[in-house]
């Protein structure tokens, strides 16, 4: 198991994104694109055919949500290209090459833990539970780097409450695809794998905690976190846990993850907070496509879960 600490991180990490996908444009050559780019072009005009993620099927009957915000949608090119993705990379330009060819068809989601119905459905039937929301939800990286996305899916209380969870069911723990002969990335001793986040109950149960299937109004792309994601928006991206393949009810809270890989850094709550610094100082975020940076806001502005945390002291419970 590898802890990375600050030194180790990865200048594309740190980097500003327009800056560091530009640079990567000028190093194969393509220097009349990147000096568009910073005339002000954008992104969508400059990408190569062969760097373009694969379109997803469009998704029928996607009903607006009262909880989007109003704020600009970060291109749909650049949220498909910049990605934290560590099962087939480090490096945020890598996922959407590296994920063309993984394979989101046959897939089973399992339920199972403290629950009264144990389940098992193949995934374009978890997707037909409830009607797809379309979703704008701004979306806060540990690294300092921020995006709005049109997300399409449903409230993740849709699914829990088919598996009737017991008394004791306290925390679910969202559990991932292993198969590191399609996930680069898991042939590395990064993280531990499989890539393992939960949540407490009551987080799971807010209508803001959304089960995601599609974005920009179609199916996901595989560096998106197909076929199945979580998103969780008043969290650090992290949490928000891709290519779903379990969910596991329990009494006991969850050794998730970057929590085992680093647990001063990366808490098991790990809700956006400008007061606690992580590797670095949570103070402000870079939206993907600007260059000024703006103030981060505590649960990145969701404040409709500040209840969910009535008497806590999340310094402490970061």
């Amino acid at each position: 198991m590898l802890i990375k600490n600050a030194s180790d991180i990865r200048s594309s990490e740190i980097t500003p994104q327009n800056v560091y996908l530009n640079r990567r444009k000028f190093l194969t050559g393509v220097a009349v694109a990147g000096a568009a780019a910073v005339a002000g072009r954008g992104i969508k005009e400059l990408m190569l055919p062969s760097m373009r993620a694969s379109a997803g099927q469009k998704i029928d009957g996607i009903q607006k949500s009262a909880l989007s915000t109003t704020e600009k949608i970060t291109p749909y090119n650049d949220v498909t290209h910049y990605n934290n993705y560590y099962e087939f990379s480090t490096e945020k330009e890598e996922p959407a090459s590296l994920a063309k060819d993984f394979k989101t068809r046959p897939w089973t989601v399992k339920i199972d833990g403290a629950v009264k119905k144990k389940l098992e459905f193949g995934v374009d039937d978890v997707i037909k539970f409830a009607t797809p929301e379309e979703r704008i939800y701004r979306h806060r990286c540990v690294e300092g780097w921020s995006i709005v996305v049109p997300w399409v899916g449903y409230s993740l209380s849709e699914l829990i409450k088919k598996a009737e969870p017991l008394g004791k069911a306290k925390f679910v723990e969202f559990i991932t695809k292993y198969a590191p002969n399609e996930m680069p990335g898991q042939r590395r001793e990064v993280l531990q794998w499989p890539y393992v986040e939960g949540l407490r109950m009551d987080e799971a149960m807010h209508p803001l905690a959304l089960l995601c299937f599609g974005m920009y109004g179609e199916a996901l792309p595989n560096q998106d976190g197909a076929p199945l994601r979580l998103v969780i928006p008043w969290k650090y991206g992290f949490k928000s846990a891709k290519a779903i393949v379990r969910i596991h009810f329990t009494d006991s809270q969850p050794m998730t993850s970057w929590n085992l890989a680093n647990p001063p850094a990366f808490g098991f709550y790990s809700n956006v907070n400008p007061n606690v610094e992580t590797y670095h100082s949570q103070a402000y975020e870079r939206r993907l496509g600007e260059f000024r940076p703006r103030q981060t806001q505590m649960f990145n502005g969701y404040d409709q879960v500040a209840g969910l945390y009535s008497g806590m002291d999340l310094k402490k419970n970061y």
